[in-house]
């Protein structure tokens, strides 16, 4: 079975970030200064020649759909119901690398992961410097914590408990505990992220919390080569301009990620954009 697309509104708000549940202090309140975050590098003058983005050979050109129906060898782990009878669950196929063994899987059509701990899954294709990804989004959790990753390295993890050295732009709906969406730049804590905060009482549609079990249709683009773009459901959430834009090798994938709870992917389309 697969998710449809896009169907409430979701509230968006933008903060620090380790996926619901995570680690103390640190992430459960406005994002605070991380002395070990990576900081933007003051870039000598160069020539138009010198600062022209490398292209990879195998950079995607043309759109890329993936509604998880092809899968690898089946895996034997219970499918969404938990009950016998119920679908079993699959390896991913090989257009997606896993970042640790046993986390992702494919049930009912749908792409899933849980307990992941910041541990991803790359698409492998290569993204051009300009592109549109769409996706459906299911969290199984009130806590929400629905987490992409977007020119990113195509193989990056976190490696401490907070995700503070990831490669790519991070679009998080429903962090924290259900507090806040954010759009991020290498550290989703980093005080330079742009976040909304949820509040259940507004009109706003974009401060509205992520629903449990509401399929979320997201929308990530880039068209300037420097400003990226963030909608849920049709409604615009942020937009990152970055003067240092993340591209060309080793910020050319897009993946999902996923801290604690169970979340679902499905209906994926990345569409290269000129």
């Amino acid at each position: 079975m697969r998710i449809a697309s896009g169907v409430g509104l979701a509230a968006v708000v933008l903060f620090g970030c380790v996926p619901p549940g995570s680690a103390g202090p640190p992430d459960s309140g406005p994002a605070a200064q991380n002395p070990a975050a990576p900081k933007p590098l003051e870039a000598p003058a160069a020539t138009a020649a010198q600062t022209a983005v490398p292209v990879s050979a195998d950079v995607l050109k043309t759109p890329f759909e993936d509604t998880f129906e092809k899968a690898g060898p089946p895996l034997g782990v219970a499918g969404v119901e938990g009950t016998p009878g119920a679908a079993i669950g699959y390896e991913p196929s090989e257009d997606w690398i896993p970042t640790a063994p046993g986390i992702w899987h494919v049930e009912q059509g749908r792409l899933c992961g849980e307990h992941a701990k910041n541990h991803g899954i790359w698409l492998k294709r290569t993204l051009p410097v300009n592109a549109r990804i769409e996706f459906d989004a299911i969290s199984s959790s009130t806590d929400g914590d629905l987490k992409a990753e977007y020119w990113g390295d195509g193989r990056s993890y976190a490696t401490a408990l907070s995700y503070t050295n990831a490669t790519s732009y991070l679009t998080i709906f429903g962090g924290w505990h259900n507090k806040y969406h954010v759009l991020a730049r290498i550290n989703e804590h980093g005080t330079d992220r742009k976040e909304i905060t949820v509040d259940p009482s507004s009109d706003d549609p974009r401060e509205k919390p992520t629903v449990a079990g509401q399929i979320y249709h997201f929308k990530v683009e880039r068209t300037d080569g420097k400003t990226v773009k963030w909608s849920v459901d049709g409604v615009d959430m942020l937009s990152y301009p970055d003067t240092q834009p993340l591209s060309g090798p080793g910020h050319d994938h897009f993946g999902f990620n996923d801290w604690d709870v169970r979340v679902c992917f499905d209906n994926v389309k990345v569409v290269p954009l000129p």
